[in-house]
């Protein structure tokens, strides 16, 4: 009887990344709420957000990440990299700031509230 072979070393890497989509709730400043899916962060998407960037700036980086990573709960992209200007010229700091920390956070479902 031949013992099963461990997986390689990749295939275990892989296989414990689990990049199912998971729903972030975060608290808006007029206390509404807003859901948004989000996939773990992966270094392909940390380098195009870095790029995209064009800065070594935080928020421009968590910026680009909101952007390219923020779905509803079939997958489709909330906000559009044409929409940049709108979300920083039109939109509270403070609902921006929760909503691209909702992107960087841990992976599992939290609800954020930007007061705490």
């Amino acid at each position: 009887m031949a013992a099963t072979p461990a997986l390689r070393a990749i295939d275990r890497l892989r296989k414990a990344a689990n990049l199912t989509p998971t729903k972030k709730t975060v608290e808006l400043s007029d206390g509404t709420t807003f859901e948004l899916w989000r996939t773990p962060l992966v270094a392909a998407e940390r380098e195009r957000a870095q790029k995209a960037a064009k800065s070594e700036d935080a928020t421009a980086f968590a910026l680009q990440l909101l952007i390219q990573k923020a779905t509803d709960e079939n997958g489709t992209k909330l906000f559009a990299a044409a929409e940049i200007d709108v979300l920083k010229n039109e939109v509270r700091d403070t609902d921006l700031q929760t909503l691209m920390l909702a992107i960087l956070s841990a992976d599992e479902e939290t609800e954020i509230d930007p007061k705490n």
